[in-house]
């Protein structure tokens, strides 16, 4: 990979506007979880991570059935879970960048050609 290839990428996920604002709810609900986490006594389990799962969702699910073609203990495990989520959002960041991209690009031209 050349270094504007890699360039364009981070652009893509780290510097639109539609992906920074998709990056900061993600961020917001990782503080929430966080919180939660360490700070609140439930009787029972929390449902706070799951707001994670569902921003980060539907490449997360993709590398569930990915990890379950490896067997059910993979998909199990913490370092799963703590690997697939940023893999997962960062993917997503990026898919929002180039779909915006995509829209920009596509402006409506002239009717006619220049030289017609």
């Amino acid at each position: 990979m050349t270094a504007r290839r890699l360039r364009d990428i981070a652009h893509l996920t780290f510097r639109n506007p539609a992906s920074l604002v998709y990056l900061a709810l993600v961020a917001a609900a990782a503080v929430f979880v966080t919180v939660d986490t360490l700070f609140v006594t439930h009787e029972d389990a929390s449902f706070a991570g799951l707001w994670l799962i569902l921003l980060s969702a539907p490449t997360i699910f993709a590398f569930f059935i990915g990890g379950d073609l490896f067997g059910e203990g993979v998909t199990e495990s913490a370092w799963f879970l703590y690997a697939a989520l940023p893999l997962s959002v960062l993917i997503q960041a990026f898919a929002l960048g180039w779909f915006v991209r995509l829209l920009r690009g596509a402006s409506p031209g002239p009717a006619h050609p220049k030289g017609a």
